[in-house]
């Protein structure tokens, strides 16, 4: 039979409880078996790895998502029933779910502060699951395209929420490794649909494609059956006014037997609060955004960062690869139909695996030596890749021209696996405040998906008009952003969330980061962290005094 632990928070806010009391304590306990207990009674590391488990779920239907049709776009029993679509229909098919993604994503930049973050990605995971089963009964091109277009809205919902809220509801220690972690989870994801598509190649009729697609629904039962029981996230919760349930859930991740008012608590609070309140005196609103006048906030240069990152991830090829891989193989390098198809499907392995080093770097390397090591492998890899291509029509040499051009593609693979997989999508999360997190990490999730869709239109006929050339864009956009990154990227690993507001705030006018040591340097500014011990102390003081108060009314009460 289970231990059950006992702890309780303490309401607060006006210092007053819902029923008009002062001082009151809710107690619950954490073994479940109390009806009232929040979350099953689940607390600490336990909690706060369900909600991983959810956010890691939307990754991997995100990447099985985008990579499923790859293979189905030219299943037999497909494109009969889809009364065989040219070329340019089967390419709207595939990008018109980009487009769906990207209003998705503005979707949640819209709604995603009012509802909150869990609210927003029950939505988002509701919406794809409609649309996943709308593909599953098409029977015209029409019914497909409406289908993918709304599929496309909840996952542009979900890839723009699942990382803020997975951000927020973690240990500093922690935030970078577990969005990594899901961004490795998206290549799983990835991994799964191109070899399920490739096994169900080898069956005729119907399901060899409704079924791959009706695969995705396991994914959307997972979130459906763990987000509704999960917690908000405290920093949401607090910003808006819901200090007691904000506190509560800062007590339940925590666990251990945690109280409101032990010093965690309080340090926790304390810091969500202070860049609440600096917020609310000096946050732009949309029109202010717009028109430039961000004040001393930093604010339009922190939607640019988070931005540039996601544009940045989607302009140094992967998705010339992702999408098009056996295609690139067929018709670049000269393979056959089923060899291309079986090398993608080893790929995507060598790709996960690859992802994983990410996991282990991300906090010791850091965000800006990672974009900066990945830009500069991708860029000699399509150095490569564009020699070899460049020499593989020759009569004598060409197949092992092509072979070493393989290799280079394979490679560049590692090179974004381990350094770029990740950081474009955890670095939005971080650059910006905490008012503009969500608006933010929207906004650069819809600049993902924009430039995703015009990549994804472009390749076939790059690769068709311009042959290894093609390739050049790629490797000139890989050396670009190697200085871009030096000269305008902070580092944003070691820090609390909390950490860039003060950095921004004090430093209004900073574009080149690197004359700031504290904005590129690895470990947390000393400074910092004596601000947050400040903090902690004079909550702790606060708290004495309080205690101290109620002593003395006690003894006057037993005095009378």
């Amino acid at each position: 039979m289970p231990t059950s632990s006992r702890y309780a928070y303490t309401r607060v806010g006006d210092g007053e409880d819902e029923e008009g009391g002062s001082g009151s304590m809710s107690v619950y306990t954490s073994s479940g078996s109390s009806k009232n207990a929040p979350h099953f009674g689940i607390t600490g590391t336990r909690l706060g790895g369900w909600v991983t488990v959810a956010c890691t779920a939307a990754m991997v239907l995100f990447g099985y998502d985008q990579g499923v049709f790859g293979g189905i776009i030219i299943t037999p029993d497909f494109l009969k029933t889809m009364g065989n679509p040219n070329a340019t229909l089967q390419g709207a098919i595939v990008a018109l779910y980009d487009i769906g993604c990207l209003f998705g994503a503005l979707a949640a930049m819209v709604v995603g502060e009012r509802l909150g973050r869990k609210k927003t990605f029950l939505l988002g995971v509701i919406v794809m699951s409609i649309g996943a089963l709308m593909q599953v009964f098409a029977f015209t091109v029409t019914q497909m395209i409406v289908a993918r277009i709304i599929t496309g809205l909840g996952n542009g919902m979900n890839t723009a929420t699942a990382p803020v809220w997975q951000s927020e509801t973690c240990k500093p220690s922690w935030r970078g490794k577990l969005v990594v972690f899901e961004m490795v989870m998206n290549i799983a994801g990835f991994s799964i649909s191109n070899w399920m598509t490739y096994g169900f190649s080898f069956i005729t009729g119907s399901a060899s494609w409704r079924f791959p697609i009706a695969f995705q629904l396991v994914f959307s039962f997972i979130m459906l059956f763990t987000i509704p029981w999960l917690p908000e996230s405290p920093r949401w919760l607090l910003m808006h006014g819901h200090e007691a349930a904000g506190v509560e859930v800062l007590v339940a991740l925590q666990g251990d037997g945690a109280r409101a008012n032990d010093d965690v608590i309080l340090h926790q609070k304390a810091e969500i609060m202070d860049a609440v309140r600096m917020e609310r005196d000096a946050a732009p609103s949309w029109s202010d955004i717009l028109h430039m006048r961000s004040g001393e906030t930093g604010m339009i240069q922190r939607l640019l960062l988070g931005a540039g990152a996601q544009l940045m991830q989607q302009l140094v090829g992967i998705n010339v690869t992702s999408y098009y891989l056996p295609l690139v193989l067929q018709n670049s390098v000269g393979l056959s139909n089923t060899t291309a198809r079986l090398l993608a499907a080893w790929n995507s392995v060598s790709y996960l695996l690859f992802a994983f080093a990410g996991i282990a770097l991300i906090e010791r390397a850091g965000r800006r030596k990672l974009l900066i090591w990945g830009a500069t492998g991708q860029c000699i890899c399509y150095v490569f890749i564009s020699g070899f291509l460049a020499r593989a029509d020759d009569p004598v040499y060409g197949t092992r021209y092509g072979a070493g051009a393989t290799v280079f593609f394979f490679l560049y693979y590692l090179f974004f696996g381990i350094c770029w997989q990740g950081v474009p999508w955890l670095y939005p999360v971080e650059i910006n405040s905490l008012s503009m997190r969500t608006k933010g990490a929207a906004l650069a999730t819809a600049m993902n998906w924009l430039s995703n869709y015009i990549i994804v239109e472009i390749t076939p006929p790059g690769i068709e008009y311009l042959g290894w050339r093609f390739y050049l864009i790629w490797m000139f956009f890989n050396a670009l952003f190697v200085p871009v990154v030096w000269l305008l990227y902070p580092e944003t690993a070691n820090r609390h969330l909390e950490d860039i507001d003060h950095l921004y705030r004090e430093n209004p006018t900073m574009v080149l980061v690197f004359r700031n040591p504290e904005a590129i340097q690895m470990a947390r500014p000393q400074r910092f962290i004596d601000a947050e011990t400040e903090r902690a102390q004079v909550a702790l003081a606060a708290r004495g005094g309080v205690l101290q108060i109620h002593g003395e009314q006690d003894q006057l009460r037993k005095r009378t």
